[in-house]
């Protein structure tokens, strides 16, 4: 079976991976000379809204699946009546946009911090005054690891706020004292079926991902596993979808959902029976689900700007280095580091051992 892709990044690589023993090959288009999937996979080099190439994808794959949810949305409208499309077009241009997801989040009972949308300095200065500072100013499409996002301390910084993100439509978000930053991944088959991941613990830096623990077990996995589900059904979902969340003591506050397999899962490649990248794709084509089970203490670094020397990361117990090829620059996910440990104790001495790793020449 053959599966396509929109987007070859190191996303689309670890799915090609992941496919492999499956018997599932996977093809993908990107602009990218340097695409890191090219190593992996096969690769059709064109932009994601060419007709042509997205016609002879579609003519040579059995499904198409994306790794981002920037695609444009009128390329998988032009495939969808030739080919399967999963994730559903819904989810992804729900996924595009901060203020219909949000709107979303609310139509589903699932708590956010409070939002208004923001067209112009006018609307600003108003929505300050509805939900109060510190403020959080957001562009509703195309923003990730921080990018066009502004935070507003008091009323004389919104016009710099307004500027900073190049006077784009955008939500004013309140700036919510949260405990910790966590996410849920489940998967969702054809026929229904669902299951969830361990709920994960993310540390941030410069607002891009840090680092990820799991925490099977985790007092707050019920209610996270309530949102997901709802997110899941009304969307009619399949594949792997992620929400991230805010907790504020015995709450949850939804801050986005990713419809593709994410950053904060990466620890399932060698933490979980099996990964969210596998699980991904036998969902897209139609194969049981595997379990979700962690098979013990996990977590997950980021290799941001720089890669780390893999004999010193070798040297760690339990760690395993994946190296996305990709070339450095500040501020790019280069690749990370999964560490396994036999008990809490042990996690946490290969973390600190990792990030000091990491720390070097930083």
């Amino acid at each position: 079976m053959r599966i396509g892709v929109l987007g070859g990044g190191q996303l689309a690589q670890m799915l090609a991976l992941a496919g492999h023993p499956l018997g599932l090959r996977l093809e993908f288009i990107d602009p990218s000379a340097e695409a890191c999937a090219a190593s992996v996979a096969v690769q059709h080099q064109a932009a994601f809204d060419d007709l042509e190439a997205l016609l002879r994808l579609a003519e040579r794959v059995d499904c198409i699946t994306y790794e981002f949810e920037n695609v444009p949305s009128r390329s998988l409208e032009f495939l969808a009546p030739r080919c399967t499309v999963y994730p559903p077009l819904a989810a992804l241009a729900l996924g595009q946009d901060r203020l219909q997801e949000n709107s979303l989040f609310r139509q589903l009972d699932i708590a956010t911090p409070d939002f208004v949308a923001i067209d112009g300095l006018d609307d600003l200065q108003r929505g300050m005054d509805q939900i109060g500072l510190p403020a959080l100013l957001k562009i509703r499409r195309e923003g990730y690891d921080g990018k066009g996002q502004a935070v507003i301390r008091q009323p004389q910084d919104a016009a710099a706020a307004w500027a900073a993100i190049g006077q784009r439509a955008a939500i004013l978000e309140a700036l919510v004292p949260f405990e910790r930053e966590v996410s849920i991944i489940a998967v969702r088959h054809p026929g229904g079926e669902v299951r969830c991941y361990p709920l994960t613990e993310n540390t941030h830096r410069q607002g891009i991902l840090s680092r990820s623990i799991a925490r099977p077990d985790d007092p707050m996995q019920p209610l996270a596993e309530e949102y997901i589900g709802r997110l899941l059904e009304r969307l009619d979902y399949v594949g792997v979808l992620a929400l991230e969340l805010f907790q504020l003591g015995d709450r949850l506050l939804a801050n986005e959902f990713a419809p593709r397999v994410h950053n904060s899962g990466h620890w399932t490649l060698n933490g979980a029976e099996t990964s969210q990248f596998e699980n991904h794709l036998r969902a897209v084509a139609g194969l049981p689900l595997g379990s979700p089970r962690a098979l013990g203490p996990s977590a997950m670094l980021n290799c941001i700007g720089r890669m780390p020397p893999a004999a010193e990361v070798l040297t760690i117990e339990g760690a395993h280095l994946h190296d996305y090829g990709k070339q450095g620059r500040p501020g790019r996910k280069l690749g990370h580091i999964n560490l396994s440990a036999p008990d809490g104790a042990a996690l946490e001495q290969a973390l600190a051992q990792a990030e000091a790793i990491l720390q070097k020449g930083a």
